[in-house]
Parts: structure tokens; C-alpha cells; sequence
């Protein structure tokens, strides 16, 4: 059988292929977030719908939906345990919006679909609130909109692309009060959070560390935070954004000390600082963990709306709760300072601990150095000096691709392999200090960033995710000692960063474009982001207060937003109101006594063309149709009587002086045209 062209399809079948493939554009999206067999079913039974319309087949029985939709219900209690809650909701909502396909007969069932699709847009915004995201909703919602202005146009063959810009049109109408709405209709955070849902974190940091976990995280450059700092900022090598500390270690896995020290052994923060703060504003991606990440050390809380944080005894500031959505914060932080205690306290024996039976060849090489006479009476501060020494000096180095290391972790990097990441190193590190009875442990966060040329915001990388280490010594307290900057400087000092190697595909495909206009057009995108986190996504409460004090309110809370928000909506309408009066009166009143008689006429069913004189719809209304009578009907003659009339008073209209009887011969027949019926 010889299947139509696109060109040539009938209507209905191009009007049902569009809206399937706006329905796909709207539900695409949203395949990582809901079960395969969900996105596999969507595609099925959209392409299945297709194929109908495209033969113009019939639709399925409504014993296939009904079982379709129990197999459905079925599956969707299997994967989320429940029919309840953000995911197994969305799961149902693509479902249904799928099915409701298979019976789209009927306008009344399109507006269904076109109801559903709109929700489903607005279910992306649970997972993501991306500038691209943004975008694609953007082109959903038109498509949305196209396909609802067709479904409501007359029958015939209208084309697609005027439904397009009428659709258009109506979207740019409505965006000054979109706009309006968005800058004064009170806030309330988190708008598309939900905490309820479990989603695992992007950032890498955790209470716990097992070697080869941070390693992953090189390989992934999105964007943990940005930062702006008010003045100069730190040099690139002082940037450490701490997070959590760990120093509870079982011979595998690093974690944060336990809570239920006694307290004799918990040992208090005794932060010192000194000289001038750095200033910065941060502003978080969501990221579902209770840290906030700050730069070493910030003894005060950092400003933030809607949270309250709280600092450890290790420095490190923890949200009341975790971070669901974008996340913006003013900081003050001071680059000089000290913490912890500055003579030997019981607690210290907490950072010595080792396990029995892991790195026997580490502990050996601490016994040899304390054995050797070159180093008698040392420090711990000489103990440090001399691990990074030999860090520097013995061909050890900073890689992505260590291998996997085996239950003697610290032996294999000291003696064998010599290469690792980051985690590795530090891990090394301190099961070295501690063998050396030297207080050590390990800080987990970022460190460093790459500054933006377009906006000058420092941007921090998932790929910036570092773990350093902390020794205790005498009179001084905690020490940063980070052990990387010992095998690779450039890892810290500068703004290098190793990268993974590109496959085939994307050599084949980037291998060619310039690195620096890459960077500079990486730096563009990152910028306008930047500018959509800050604008829209953080746009607080706290901010719309703030206009309303720039406008000059005092103290402005979410009452005087509605109040603005009124007072605008009343203003805009009277000046709608007064706009179409105007424009009313500058249109000459007869030539709308004629277009309302023509549009009367056309619900009718009787058409004119655009310059169509009374004289000429006069004759075509009493022109007899084809093997009737030529006599006219009385409303065919009333309406006859009444245009002639309509055209004498256009050509012989009085003069300036006699204007009040126009209008009144005008009225007369505007108060007709109420009557005037046509018959049916």
C-alpha cells in the first residue's frame, strides 16, 4: 500500500503527528529521571499512535487501554514501592499522557492531552532549573501552545506556521505578566524542592572516603559553585574550601569522628584570627548535603535567607538542613589564623590512631626514621618536612589512573606504585604522621578554581574536589599540610588540572577547534548560567523585600508585595481600558458599524470579502441560491433595507456642523443591527 506524503496528509493526521512529536519533545527530558520500561513504554505507544494516524487505522479498543494502564499501575508500584511521591508521580503522569493518545478522537480529548503536557512541562522543574532546562521547556511550551491555537481554528487546511505565530504572539503578550508575577508575587522556598525524595549527591564529598572515590571526580567538570570576591582575590594556591574532616581511619575507609566521644577527648575549635577578612559571596548548586563550604576560616556565620548553619569543632559549618536547591551566601573569611589546641591534650590521642594489621612497611619506615640518628630530637614539625621531602625527591606522581590500590594502601603508594590522586597521597600522608606520632588528619573539599574573563567569577569544579591533611604541632595548633603540592604543584599553585584523554569520537570531532577559543566560548556559557542562577533561580524573597525598600518602603514584608503586585494589575488594566476607548474613538464609527455587520453575517455562514462595499453584500444576500426561488426572504430584505441605508448615510453625511445628526442616524442603525437576524 502507498503511504501519503507529509504534504499531502489529511488534517487530522498531520494535526495528530505534531502533537505526538510535541508530546515526545516534552517527555524526552525526563527519560534519566523515570524507569526505562517507562521511557520504553512512551516510545511505543507514541510511535504506535503514529503509524494509526499515518494509515489512518482505527484506535484500539478501550480493553487494551484499561489493561495497559493496570500493567502500568503495576509497574509503577514495583519500582517506587508506592503510587505517591515526586518520581512515582511523574512516572504516572507520562504514563497517562502516553495512553491518552490512543484515544485522541476527538477535540474534547486533544484539550486533555494538551492539559497534561502542560503539567508534565512543569515537572521538570523537580529535577532541574538549568538555564537548559529552561530552554527546552521554552520550545515545549510553544509547541504546547501551537497545537492548542490549531485545535481551535476552523475547519480547512490552515497551515501550522500560522498557528505557530499566532502562538507566539499570545507568548510575548503574556510576558510582561509573567515577568510581573515573577519579580512581586511572594515567594516561597523551596519552590520545586522536595526533601522527601531521595537523590544521591553530585558532589563527592561525604563522611567517609575510600581510596579511588574523589579519583571519579576529576573526570567531571560541572559546576559545584561559584564564588565572587569583593576586592582581590586569595592567591589560586590559598583557595581551600573546607568540607567534612575525617579522621577516624578502619585500614580502607576514612571517616568523621564520632560523636559520642567522651568529652575529655573532644577537643574545642580556639579559633584565632588575624588580619583582614576576605570578602566573597558563594553561590551553592544543589547538591542534597549539609555542607556549607566556605574558605579557611570563618569564625562568623556566613548571611544566608531561609537556612541557619552552625560550625564543628573542626571549623567546618553544617546547614540545619541539606542544600535542595541553589544555594547563595555572603562570606567573610580570614586567610591568617590558628585553631586548636597549642599544647598536648588527651584528645590528641584520637589522630594517632592506626588499625593493627594494615601497612606494616609504612609503620617500619616510621621506626627507621625515628631510629636514625640523623634525625634524633625531631619535631613534629622536622617529621612533616621530611615526608614532603621525600614526596619531592623519589619519582612519586599525581594521577587519574593509579590502578586499583589492595588492603595495604599506604604501603603500595610509599614503596610500589608511587602515583595516585589526591586521596591516596593525603591518606598516605597521615597514616605516616600518626606512625610517627605525629596528630594527623584528613580535610575534605575543593581547592582552587578557574576565573571567569567574561563576569570575574571563580568557578569551582566538581574536578576541583581535593582532600588535604592537618598535622598538630606544638604551640601552633592545626596545620594545613597539603601533600599533593609536594608531587604536583601545579595541581595547586596554578590554575592546571589534569584532564581525562578524549576517545576517538571526540578527538575526531574537537581534536581541530582552537583550546583557547574553546575555553573562551566555555567561559561565555559559563557566564550566562552564572547569570541565570543569580537573576532568576536565586531571586529570594529576601531580594523582592529589598526592591520594595529601593522604591521606598521601610520595612517591607509579603502583605506590601501583594499590594505593589494589586496596585500594578488595577493600573494596567484602567490603562488598558483607557488604550481601547482611544483607539475606539480614532477608528471612524461607521466603518465598525460595517465590519460588526459583515462578522455578524460571517457566524452566519456568509462570507465577504475584505473590501466588500454595502451596495455588493446587499446584492449577495438577495442573490437566490442555485434551484430556489428568486424571492427574497423578509430578514434577507430587512438586511438589504439596512445596508443601503448604512451606504446612503456614508455618502451623504452632513458637514462638521451637522455632526450631531450622523450620530444619531449611526445610532439608530447600530440599535437595528441588534435585531437583525438572518435566516437559518
Amino acid at each position: 500500500m502507498k503511504l501519503p506524503t507529509p504534504s499531502h496528509l489529511p488534517r487530522d493526521t498531520r494535526d495528530t503527528l505534531f502533537v505526538l512529536a510535541v508530546i515526545a519533545w516534552v517527555i524526552a527530558p525526563l527519560t534519566p529521571e523515570i524507569p526505562l520500561w517507562c521511557s520504553l513504554l512512551s516510545m511505543a505507544v507514541m510511535v504506535w499512535r503514529g503509524l494509526l494516524a499515518w494509515r489512518g487505522q482505527p484506535l484500539p479498543s478501550k480493553w487494551w487501554l484499561l489493561g495497559l494502564l493496570a500493567l502500568c499501575l503495576g509497574a509503577t508500584l514495583i519500582s517506587f514501592k508506592t503510587l505517591l511521591g515526586r518520581d512515582a508521580g511523574v512516572t504516572l503522569v507520562v504514563v497517562l499522557l502516553a495512553l491518552k493518545t490512543l484515544e485522541l478522537r476527538a477535540r474534547r480529548d486533544a484539550f486533555v492531552v494538551f492539559f497534561l503536557g502542560f503539567f508534565l512541562l512543569l515537572t521538570h522543574f523537580f529535577y532541574s532549573q538549568s538555564l537548559l532546562t529552561a530552554a527546552a521547556m521554552l520550545v515545549a511550551l510553544l509547541g504546547l501552545l501551537t497545537a492548542l491555537v490549531n485545535a481551535h481554528m476552523p475547519v480547512g487546511r490552515p497551515p501550522l506556521w500560522q498557528a505557530a505565530r499566532l502562538a507566539g504572539s499570545m507568548a510575548l503578550l503574556g510576558a510582561p505578566i509573567m515577568l510581573l508575577l515573577f519579580v512581586l508575587f511572594p515567594r516561597v522556598a523551596p519552590l520545586w524542592g522536595l526533601p522527601g525524595d531521595a537523590m544521591t549527591g553530585r558532589s563527592g564529598l561525604s563522611a567517609s572516603m575510600t581510596v579511588g572515590n574523589i579519583a571519579s571526580l576529576a573526570l567531571d567538570g560541572s559546576v559545584a559553585m561559584r564564588v565572587r570576591f569583593d576586592g582581590a582575590p586569595p592567591p589560586q594556591s590559598a583557595l581551600y574550601f573546607r568540607g567534612p574532616v575525617l579522621s577516624y581511619f578502619d585500614g580502607r575507609t576514612w571517616q568523621a569522628r564520632p560523636s559520642t566521644l567522651p568529652s575529655r577527648w573532644r577537643l574545642p575549635a580556639d579559633l584565632q584570627v588575624t588580619g583582614e577578612p576576605v570578602r566573597y559571596q558563594v553561590t551553592l548548586e544543589p547538591n542534597r548535603l549539609p555542607w556549607l563550604l566556605v574558605l579557611d576560616a570563618t569564625p562568623q556565620a556566613p548571611v544566608l535567607a531561609g537556612k541557619t548553619a552552625r560550625m564543628t569543632r573542626e571549623l567546618q559549618w553544617i546547614l540545619d538542613q541539606p542544600a535542595t536547591d541553589l544555594l547563595r551566601y555572603e562570606v567573610r573569611s580570614y586567610p591568617n589564623f590558628s585553631h586548636g589546641p597549642r599544647q598536648g591534650v588527651p584528645g590528641l590521642q584520637e589522630y594517632l590512631a592506626l588499625p593493627d594489621g594494615f601497612n606494616p612497611r609504612t609503620l617500619q619506615l616510621a621506626a627507621e626514621w625515628q631510629r636514625d640518628p640523623r634525625h634524633a630530637g625531631a619535631g613534629n614539625a622536622q617529621w612533616v618536612a621530611l615526608a614532603m621531602q621525600r614526596l619531592r625527591s623519589e619519582g612519586y606522581r599525581y594521577t587519574l589512573d593509579p590502578g586499583v590500590y589492595g588492603r595495604h594502601s599506604a604501603d603500595e603508594f610509599w614503596f610500589d606504585r608511587k602515583a595516585g590522586f589526591c586521596e591516596h597521597i593525603a591518606s598516605s600522608f597521615v597514616i605516616l604522621m600518626r606512625a610517627l606520632n605525629v596528630p594527623a588528619r584528613i580535610v575534605t573539599g575543593y581547592q582552587g578554581g578557574e576565573k571567569n574573563s567574561v563576569d570575574d567569577f571563580w568557578t569551582v569544579r566538581q574536578s576541583d574536589a581535593h582532600a588535604w591533611t592537618e598535622v598538630w604541632l606544638e604551640g601552633q595548633g592545626w596545620q594545613r599540610v597539603d601533600p599533593t603540592s609536594a608531587v604536583a604543584p601545579g595541581r595547586t599553585g596554578t590554575l592546571q588540572r589534569l584532564s581525562p584523554p578524549r576517545g576517538r569520537i571526540a578527538e575526531a570531532i574537537f581534536g581541530s577547534v582552537n583550546p583557547a577559543l574553546a575555553l573562551n566560548l566555555r567561559a561565555a556559557w559559563d557566564a550566562v548560567n552564572n547569570r541565570w542562577n543569580q537573576w532568576v533561580l536565586n531571586y529570594t524573597q529576601g531580594r523582592q523585600l529589598e526592591l520594595l525598600k529601593n522604591i521606598g518602603f521601610k520595612e517591607p514584608d509579603w502583605q506590601d508585595l501583594i499590594y505593589v503586585l494589586c496596585a500594578i494589575v488595577v493600573l494596567a488594566s484602567l490603562g488598558g481600558a483607557a488604550w481601547s476607548a482611544w483607539e475606539r474613538h480614532q477608528q471612524d464609527p461607521w466603518l465598525r458599524l460595517l465590519q460588526q455587520a459583515a462578522d455578524k453575517l460571517r457566524v452566519a455562514g456568509i462570507g465577504f470579502t475584505a473590501n466588500s462595499t454595502p451596495r455588493h453584500m446587499a446584492r449577495q444576500l438577495l442573490a437566490p441560491a442555485p434551484g430556489s426561488s428568486p424571492k427574497a426572504s423578509p430578514q434577507g430584505q430587512a438586511w438589504h433595507d439596512w445596508l443601503l441605508r448604512l451606504e446612503t448615510l456614508r455618502y451623504a453625511r452632513p458637514d462638521a456642523g451637522q455632526a450631531t445628526h450622523f450620530r444619531r442616524q449611526l445610532a439608530t442603525l447600530r440599535n437595528e443591527l441588534k435585531h437583525l437576524q438572518w435566516p437559518h
